[in-house]
């Protein structure tokens, strides 16, 4: 497929349905590394919310809690 001059892209009617996208839905764009991923957009959630969900369990570091609140207060 290609981008059009306004930067939108058809997404094929078997991979919306399998996937349970309809005309009319919300969806957002979201960055994971170096590749883009539609998504449904949660509405009822913040954008604040949105982006800890996002990066919930990213962590690379195996630091425990008490480990990083010390680093958080210079201990």
């Amino acid at each position: 497929m290609k981008l059009n001059s306004k930067g939108q892209v058809t997404i094929p009617a078997n991979l919306r349905r399998s996937h349970g996208f309809a005309e009319g839905d919300e969806v957002e764009v979201v960055v994971d590394g170096s590749t883009l991923r539609i998504v449904h957009a949660q509405p009822e959630l913040t954008r604040g919310e949105r982006i800890v969900q996002n990066m919930r369990g990213r962590a690379t570091r195996g630091l425990s809690t008490d480990e990083i609140m010390a680093l958080l207060r210079d201990e």
